[in-house]
C-alpha cells in the first residue's frame, strides 16, 4: 500500500538527501519519495521526507525557515569552507575573545547577500556548482538575498572553536556566515559540525533505523502552516477536480483546503484575476 504523507528524519552524518532518500524508497517500499532540502554529507538533524502524493507538497516546506547549531573554528580557511575540505590559509587568531565574535556576528543578522559557496547545489549554466567544484573548476556566482534572524555566540569545546546558532531564511548557507565571520575578524574560519535543529516547527526528527508508518505526517499535518479552508461537499468535489474557484478566502494564501474530516484535498493560491486556482490537487475523483 502506497503511504501519502511526510516523514521527519533525524539525517546522520555521512550520507547524502538523496542516500536518505533511497533509504525511505526501501523502508516504505515505494517509489515516489523525495526531501525538502538538502543538507549536506557531513551535516546531520531534520531532513522532511515526502512519500506518495505528498511529494508534491515538498514545494510548500522548502522555503519554511531553518535553525541550525554548529561550531566556528577560527584561524583556518578550507576549500570547501568546512572541515571536509582542504586547509587553504591559517591566520593568527588566538587573541580573538567570545565578545569579539559577538560583536561580529551581530552585523550579520537581518537582510544580507550571500554568495554561495562553490560547494552548495546552485545551479551555474545547467551545471551543479559543487559539480564544477569536484573537477577544479571555479566560476563567479551572484550574490543571494538572506535573512538571518538570529546569530548567537557561545564559547566552544575547544580554545579558538566558537559555538553558534543561527535562526535564517530558506537558502542561507551556514558555511558561508563562518566563513565570512572569520574574515570580518581579521583572518579566516570554517565550519563544522553542523546540525539542522529545526526546518518551520518541525524539530523532532526520527532516525533511520527506527523509521516506519506510524512516524508519516498525514499530508494535511505537513501543511499545517498555510491558512486552513475547510468546505463542505459540494465545495469539496470541485476541489477535487481542480477547478478555478470564484471564492473569497481570508488571508492572501496558499489555502490548505481540507474536507469536513480534516483531510487535506488540494492546496490553491491567488489566482491573477482574484480566484482561487489549484497548485496541488490529493483528493481522489
Amino acid at each position: 500500500m502506497t503511504i501519502d504523507g511526510v516523514a521527519v528524519v533525524d539525517k546522520p552524518a555521512g550520507c547524502t538527501s538523496h542516500d536518505v532518500v533511497g533509504r525511505c524508497r526501501r523502508i516504505f517500499g515505494q517509489k515516489k519519495v523525495g526531501h525538502g532540502g538538502t543538507l549536506d554529507p557531513g551535516a546531520t538533524g531534520i531532513l522532511l521526507v515526502g512519500l506518495g502524493r505528498a511529494t508534491r507538497l515538498l514545494r510548500f516546506l522548502a522555503p519554511l525557515p531553518k535553525s541550525y547549531v554548529a561550531e566556528v573554528v577560527l584561524g583556518t580557511a578550507t576549500s570547501t569552507l568546512d572541515d571536509s575540505g582542504e586547509v587553504v590559509a591559517t591566520y593568527d587568531m588566538a587573541d580573538v575573545a567570545l565578545d569579539d565574535v559577538r560583536a561580529a556576528a551581530a552585523g550579520f543578522v537581518g537582510d544580507i547577500e550571500q554568495i554561495p559557496p562553490m560547494v552548495s547545489a546552485v545551479s551555474v549554466g545547467g551545471r551543479r556548482l559543487h559539480q564544477l567544484a569536484r573537477e577544479g573548476i571555479e566560476v563567479e556566482r551572484a550574490a543571494r538575498p538572506v535573512t538571518v534572524h538570529r546569530f548567537a555566540v557561545s564559547q566552544g569545546s575547544e580554545p579558538g572553536t566558537f559555538r553558534i546558532e543561527v535562526d535564517c531564511s530558506s537558502g542561507t548557507y551556514v558555511r558561508t556566515l563562518a566563513a565570512d565571520l572569520g574574515t570580518v575578524l581579521g583572518g579566516g574560519a570554517h565550519l563544522r559540525r553542523l546540525r539542522r535543529t529545526a526546518v518551520g516547527s518541525f524539530c523532532a526528527g526520527v532516525a533511520l533505523e527506527e523509521l516506519g508508518p506510524e512516524h508519516v505526517l498525514a499530508p494535511a499535518a505537513a501543511v499545517a502552516h498555510l491558512d486552513p479552508v475547510t468546505v463542505g461537499a459540494g465545495l469539496a468535489e470541485a476541489v477535487s477536480y481542480g477547478k478555478v474557484l470564484d471564492v473569497e478566502w481570508a488571508g492572501a494564501g496558499p489555502w490548505a483546503v481540507l474536507d469536513g474530516g480534516g483531510s487535506l484535498l488540494a492546496v490553491y493560491e491567488r489566482y491573477v484575476d482574484g480566484r482561487v486556482k489549484p497548485s496541488v490537487v490529493l483528493a481522489p475523483h
